[in-house]
């Protein structure tokens, strides 16, 4: 178990459908923005690499986030299972987003995460790349928020 009493559903060892669960509950938690929510995901020693940034602990991870979504402005995400095994998921991901000056990215990026024995994320490595693109060239176009069962993956929109 991680340092503290909370479990996060669905739980270690992983099999081909919890680790979808798993991968689809994190969308939508992160599509949320939601720092302080997402932040509960994540064990309170969690470790993070994200691109050349380093977060240890849940508290680090929380303002790491709040800071994204602050720059990463009409942020949507989508994810899709690449690996699974034992108590670790590994995924890819693609996000759009905009800056204050209304230049748009589309972010992809893949993330290896180990879990404790109570569903807590307590690493989490990220490796992401930003392209910038026109606005026309967006493939997100749902409401802010979780992305709609019925819209296309990444595998389904050729990314």
């Amino acid at each position: 178990m991680s340092s503290n009493s909370e479990i996060r559903p669905p739980l270690p060892p992983f099999t081909r459908e919890t680790a979808i669960e798993k991968v689809r509950l994190a969308e939508d938690g992160w599509n949320t923005r939601d720092a302080a929510k997402v932040s509960l995901a994540y064990s309170l020693d969690t470790r993070w690499r994200n691109r050349a940034e380093f977060a240890n602990g849940r508290e680090e991870a929380r303002g790491f986030l709040e800071r994204k979504w602050k720059k990463e402005l009409d942020y949507r995400l989508v994810k899709e299972l690449w690996a699974f095994g034992g108590n670790r998921i590994a995924v890819r991901y693609a996000y759009e987003w905009h800056d204050d000056s209304g230049n748009w990215f589309r972010s992809y990026g893949n993330e290896n995460w180990e879990f404790g024995d109570d569903g807590l994320m307590i690493n989490r490595y990220a490796s992401i790349n930003d392209m910038p693109i026109k606005e026309s060239e967006r493939k997100f176009h749902w409401p802010l928020g979780r992305r709609p069962d019925d819209h296309l993956g990444l595998s389904e929109l050729g990314l």
